[in-house]
């Protein structure tokens, strides 16, 4: 039987792709098992590994959790199995891109919204379809979608149901950007670089200063960043000789 989430790491990148392309990549229990193991796997590993990737394989990221599974009655290993999973994935040390084509509808967005960031294709395919099911949401739509696009807009894609364009998810702050389908592998590789040319001691800091402060007045935050700080990382002195030991042009 095939993985339901490939793992693949390449110069201090780690992917993570959810592997039911028959099923559109529908999450069930033993898919959510086997990210929760590469997630654990992955909090460990931050000297090898300083971004991760999410991202579906086939024709889409996910069609969102399993009904099948729902209809019958779901055996998660313990209550809130994959809630917690979500949950781990969001605090996971390193920088976590969500890479959307395709469909990307209610739980399968509520796993792409613990992404740090969410790189969409132009033909991708957003949507918040819990109201359709008469569902409400525990993987966090509720808490993320807000925090992420506004109140406002949060409640417009819950009350509609309706599906929103790669392009209307940039336009709304769902998606930091979109690249047309054709640019969408090339985008996502320049960005992955990118980020991994920067310092990883300093990426997981920041993400853990934006964690704690999330909600905290000004004054609390600023009081947060300024007295408990991680310092300078261990990188800190050879870059900055890298820097200035360069040729000065003429």
């Amino acid at each position: 039987m095939s993985a339901l989430v490939l793992r693949e790491d390449h110069n201090g990148l780690a992917t993570l792709t959810l592997n039911r392309p028959e099923k559109l990549n529908s999450l069930n229990v033993e898919l959510f098992a086997e990210l929760r193991a590469h997630v654990m796997a992955i909090a460990g590993q931050t000297d090898s590994v300083g971004l991760v990737i999410v991202r579906g394989a086939g024709k889409c990221f996910s069609a969102g959790h399993d009904l099948s599974d729902i209809a019958v009655g779901e055996k998660p290993p313990r209550p809130h199995f994959q809630s917690e999973t979500i949950e781990m994935l969001a605090n996971l040390p390193q920088p976590v891109i969500s890479a959307v084509h395709g469909h990307c509808y209610t739980g399968a967005l509520e796993l792409a919204l613990a992404g740090d960031l969410i790189v969409a294709s132009d033909s991708a395919k957003f949507a918040d379809t819990h109201a359709r099911w008469s569902l409400t949401p525990i993987w966090g739509m509720s808490q993320r979608l807000p925090r992420r696009v506004g109140q406002a807009k949060a409640q417009e894609m819950m009350f509609t149901c309706r599906t929103y364009s790669g392009s209307e998810a940039a336009a709304m702050g769902l998606a930091n950007m979109v690249f047309a389908d054709g640019e969408f592998e090339a985008g996502l590789a320049s960005l992955a670089a990118t980020i991994l040319e920067n310092s990883w001691y300093s990426h997981r800091a920041n993400k853990r200063l934006v964690r704690e402060t999330d909600g905290l007045p000004l004054d609390a935050g600023l009081a947060h960043e300024v007295y408990r700080t991680a310092g300078v990382g261990p990188d800190m002195q050879a870059r900055i000789a890298a820097f200035t030991s360069r040729p000065k042009r003429g």
